[in-house]
């Protein structure tokens, strides 16, 4: 085959006359290009670390220093108090020097010393800034002085543009929260879901385990929190994810969706090449830190960048008893699976990145490529589906040498996993809704079999040129992909873009070497695997309902019109929905991040409060419009103040979380502990913030709407709900259960949802209705005896 012939630098014969070398001047060239192209990539991670380093100051403030401390000591003045000679004194060079020299490499030596302290007393004054989180408890418009000052300060040590990771150094530590207060607000949540009698019990072991194994426990736990940067973060990834051994797919993997109104190019292999290229220029970003840091929206606030470190070239690897997760430096291709085969598609030539028309070309090569998989290799995805045990022993067995070795490396080591998916999907045809809630559903598990489940990210392209994304959950939590999915699409479309045709732009070199179809040799008893993995995700898939509810009725500019946050608003419409399909309350979870920490991923905020329950009641009871009204800004209230404290670290299951793995590796029982976190949460929710507003027009393109994404179902008898709010005007949720739960239906809930949206609004509209209806009303006539 030419191209493999042009993969060959040099080919040798011997003849009688001796060696024939002959040299291939093309393939010499790729191997110096490629050679290139990673050396710059070291130079600019090793200046990117030397800048970020020294942040907030400036490398070149080094150059300002020891000019300064060179012109002071030119006028005879010692600013070192003394220092200096000292220095002189133990300078191993010094008699072999002339006096001026000396004098250069005091100041240097001096220099460097004063302004790795400035840094450091810098980045430690930055850090106590930081570390200050009063603000997010202030009431808006009612800002303190303390709080302004602060905000001028972190200003003003910002000043200098950051890199992606410049503020890691300078994010405090998640804080340890007392264990009283810890149980105390753990008490006060499921005190709405308790009769007396089990509320007494649970005050018992609570009262108990604080005041006996839980200062024991505390202590270890601070100790850790001193040592590592979170104390929480490692444990969760390894416990809650890593270690689990059942299937990831539909019980830990989540989806991203595509715009629901349009698809830009009806041609599969285009939006494949234009999405390809929008995910490695986001990539190239991020090595080269030109991201900008994540901030709290309308703030200077820096959030944590650590999950983006491990968004490309990286893979979930089973184990028998837990897995790992492996991050490769770099990868200049992507792996492709179509019709049940697997690709290599490398994404470079010379050096440089293909244009979004090569990538189509190639794509369409692999589309068009005729031979059939290899025996075994159509649903050899299926172990990534199923249990981890198996499939870790099924890798160690049949795919730990040969081809087989091979190939799994080249999918493992890609820098992330393209499905051309045979099937259209998207919100279409005669039941557009049944077919969202379809599409949903293949995005969340396909065929379990025509996905890479272990990878960090999966792209998925279907037929009809609709996309969408599933993620694997250890690496990094929802918003983290959710702010890679926006750009992806607003690259696509909006600076990529497609020409009269529907086919990528750019230019196109026909020489390039076609993708390289990936060799298997699977024996029979791994078959005999694929088929035992394949039934249990099959299984597992099955059972999932899912069920799309893109509410267009109003959206947060009529919630924020009555002071009431959109996200309380929300969450309290499910407390209602919940409790007019199920008739009680559940424990509920709202995931809510902590990466105003060093670290920091989630914590919990448990929606079912005390206040949320009298307000559901008292509507529910018919009570007067005022009661209601005043019960729905208490509960409001109070839920924004609960996502605040998990903000800031005061959240309760973390904490507790960390206190039961430290009783395990202490080999003690802690029955409060057990219990707690057995607890089921019957309706788990999530909301995916939309963060960059500024890549999409929704004024003049108001149809390029995202969906948002969403999971699987929590708990077997629970619902799973994640949300998006959609510019001003515009709420989108995704609704999950199992089918085999005869108490839980997603269509009905989703009704629900839609109805306690509506009901909620029209409650809050009595106050304008009222003032309008006074405005309007005829002045009552006036008694002339008074006059």
């Amino acid at each position: 085959m030419a191209e493999a012939h042009q993969a060959v630098a040099f080919q040798f014969t011997i003849t009688p006359e001796g060696i024939d070398l002959q040299l291939s001047h093309e393939a010499l060239r790729q191997v110096y290009l490629s050679g290139l192209r990673s050396w710059r990539k070291r130079f600019i991670r090793m200046r990117n670390s030397v800048i970020s380093g020294v942040y907030p100051a400036s490398p070149y403030s080094w150059l300002f220093v020891v000019v300064a401390i060179l012109a002071t000591m030119y006028t005879r003045s010692d600013p070192s108090m003394g220092l200096i000679s000292k220095i002189q004194e133990h300078l191993p060079v010094s008699e072999s020097l002339s006096v001026q020299s000396q004098m250069v490499v005091l100041a240097v030596l001096f220099g460097t010393l004063i302004w790795f302290s400035f840094i450091l007393a810098m980045r430690l004054f930055l850090k106590m800034l930081l570390s200050y989180h009063r603000w997010i408890f202030e009431l808006h418009g009612k800002v303190s002085v303390t709080t302004k000052i602060w905000a001028v300060l972190i200003k003003l040590l910002s000043g200098r543009e950051p890199l992606l990771y410049s503020y890691q150094s300078s994010l405090p530590n998640l804080p340890v929260p007392a264990v009283k207060d810890t149980v105390r607000r753990f008490l006060e949540s499921v005190r709405p879901l308790m009769s007396a009698t089990e509320f007494q019990r649970m005050t018992a072991l609570a009262a108990q385990f604080e005041s006996s194994l839980g200062s024991r426990l505390q202590w270890y736990l601070k100790l850790k929190a001193l040592w590592a940067s979170n104390y929480v973060s490692d444990w969760w990834e390894e416990y809650v994810y890593l270690r689990g051994r059942s299937p990831i797919m539909v019980n830990s993997n989540y989806y991203g969706m595509d715009f629901l109104y349009v698809t830009p190019t009806p041609i599969q292999a285009a939006r494949a090449g234009n999405a390809i290229k929008a995910f490695l220029l986001y990539r190239r970003r991020i090595n080269l830190e030109e991201m900008k840091p994540s901030r709290i929206p309308g703030t200077v606030i820096p959030l944590c960048a650590a999950q983006c470190e491990r968004m490309f070239n990286t893979t979930r690897i089973p184990g028998v008893e837990t897995d790992t997760l492996l991050h490769w430096k770099d990868s200049d291709y992507v792996a492709v699976y179509h019709r049940g085969r697997y690709f290599k598609l490398g994404v470079y030539r010379a050096g440089r990145l293909l244009s979004p028309r090569e990538l189509e070309f190639q794509i369409q090569r692999i589309l068009d490529d005729p031979s059939p998989p290899a025996p075994g290799e159509e649903r050899l995805g299926a172990l990534t589906a199923g249990d981890r045990e198996p499939w870790a022993q099924a890798r160690k067995q049949f795919f730990g040498a040969g081809v087989n070795k091979r190939s799994l490396d080249c999918i493992e080591k890609a820098a992330f996993f393209v499905t051309l998916d045979d099937e259209e999907q998207g919100m279409m045809g005669d039941n557009p809704a049944g077919n969202l809630d379809a599409y949903a559903k293949c995005l969340l598990h396909g065929k379990c079999y025509d996905r890479w489940f272990d990878k960090s990210f999966s792209l998925v392209v279907f037929k009809n040129g609709k996309n969408g994304l599933n993620a694997e959950h250890s690496w990094a939590d929802a918003p983290t992909v959710a702010h890679l999915w926006e750009y992806v699409l607003a690259t696509d479309t909006f600076q990529l873009g497609y020409d009269g045709e529907g086919h990528c732009k750019g230019e196109l070199d026909r020489t390039l070497p076609p993708p390289q179809k990936l060799g298997w040799d699977i024996p029979p008893e791994c078959e005999e695997q694929v088929s035992r993995s394949l039934a249990v995700a099959q299984t597992l898939a099955d059972d999932v309902d899912f069920h799309i509810v893109p509410f267009r009725d109003f959206g947060k500019g009529q919630v924020k019109k009555h002071r009431i946050s959109p996200d309380a608003f929300i969450q309290l419409a499910l407390q209602l929905a919940y409790y007019r399909d199920r008739g009680m309350f559940c424990l509920t979870y709202e995931a809510s991040m902590t990466r105003l920490f060093r670290e920091g991923r989630t914590e919990t905020v448990r929606s079912c409060s005390n206040e949320s329950c009298a307000f559901v009641k008292a509507l529910e009871s018919g009570e007067d419009t005022e009661v209601c009204k005043r019960l729905l800004r208490l509960a409001a209230e109070k839920h924004q103040n609960l996502y605040r404290l998990a903000m800031t670290g005061s959240g309760v299951d973390r904490h507790l979380f960390c206190l039961y793995v430290v009783s395990k590796y202490l080999g003690v029982d802690s029955p409060f502990l057990k219990e707690v976190l057995a607890e089921p949460w019957r309706l788990s929710t999530s909301q995916t913030p939309v963060q960059q507003v500024e890549l999409f027009d929704l004024v003049n393109h108001p149809e390029y709407i995202s969906c948002g994404g969403g999971f699987g179902p929590v708990a077997d008898d629970g619902y799973g709900v994640s949300y998006i709010i959609v510019a001003e005007d515009m709420l989108n949720f995704h609704v999950s259960c199992k089918h085999s739960c005869a108490q839980t239906d997603a269509r009905r809930f989703g009704a629900h949802i839609r109805q306690a949206l509506q009901d909620l609004l029209s409650l809050l509209n009595t106050d304008r209705k009222e003032q309008v209806g006074a405005a309007k009303a005829p002045a009552p006539e006036t008694d002339k005896k008074t006059h």
